[in-house]
């Protein structure tokens, strides 16, 4: 029996999880949260609650390229900040996973990535971005730290959907296109990492979700090959405009499903 049969998916349907997979590399390497919409196409293949489980292994890979390839652009004391109620966000979304329906997590993940999306458009009406991501050593970015880590590791846990929130925490901070990069790089690398034992402790990771993983994860290189192709034909106001709608297409295909 082939991993298709397995799953119960026809040749389009795996056609599609390839294309998803990888939109997943190019959205590492080039524009981070378009991978909202291969969350999209894996819940639309797969059962939803199963796609998630799927598609962790698939973000790891993607993860390790993205840290290959902008591992010298990372701001640590960023991510030093944002560990510890990313911790708690990824154990107050396990506990919603245990007694949430589909589309209880749907709806939640969908709102809050729009609600995401229109607080960085207000906050960056009328104002420039700041050259270096140093605001996180204040009072108040040390709040919007910890508030975006818990609803990104919330959403992470229950989705796969924390790029577009860490997206808009990166953006509202200051951040240029390959500090931004580097930084979502090694974060998403450790958080997607450490989420693997609550996941197959869920059962959302078996032996046969890992043999589908097997059969998608060679699409990750080229879509991250054409990511870091792509990046550096993209200038800094395209990049962040490019982040915001991603966001936004993804929250909205949340809702609607």
């Amino acid at each position: 029996m082939n991993t298709m049969t397995l799953w119960h998916i026809s040749g389009w349907g795996f056609a599609a999880l390839a294309l998803a997979a990888l939109l997943v590399g190019f959205s590492k390497t080039a524009v981070s949260g378009a991978n909202t919409v291969s969350l999209a196409v894996f819940a639309a293949v797969l059962p939803a609650r199963a796609s998630t489980g799927v598609l962790l292994p698939i973000l790891i890979a993607g993860d390790v390229l993205a840290v290959l390839t902008y591992r010298r652009h990372a701001h640590w004391p960023t991510l030093w900040r944002l560990f510890p109620a990313v911790a708690a966000g990824v154990v107050a979304g396990t506990l919603f996973l245990l007694w949430a329906d589909d589309a209880v997590v749907r709806t939640s993940i969908g709102a809050i990535l729009l609600l995401m999306a229109g607080v960085t458009l207000w906050r960056r009406r009328g104002a420039g971005t700041e050259a270096e991501p140093d605001e996180v050593t204040t009072r108040a970015g040390r709040i919007k730290a910890r508030s975006y880590g818990v609803l990104g590791g919330f959403t992470t846990m229950v989705a796969n959907a924390g790029g577009p929130v860490m997206s808009m925490y990166l953006l509202s901070a200051g951040f240029r296109k390959l500090g931004f990069l580097g930084t979502s790089a090694f974060f998403f690398l450790i958080v997607n990492a450490s989420k693997v034992p609550f996941s197959a402790g869920l059962g959302l990771i078996d032996g046969r979700s890992l043999l589908l993983d097997a059969a998608l994860v060679v699409f990750v290189v080229p879509g991250a090959l054409i990511g870091k192709w792509a990046v550096n034909r993209i200038n800094q106001r395209l990049f962040e405009q490019l982040v915001i709608a991603a966001t936004i297409v993804g929250g909205v295909q949340l809702l609607l499903r």
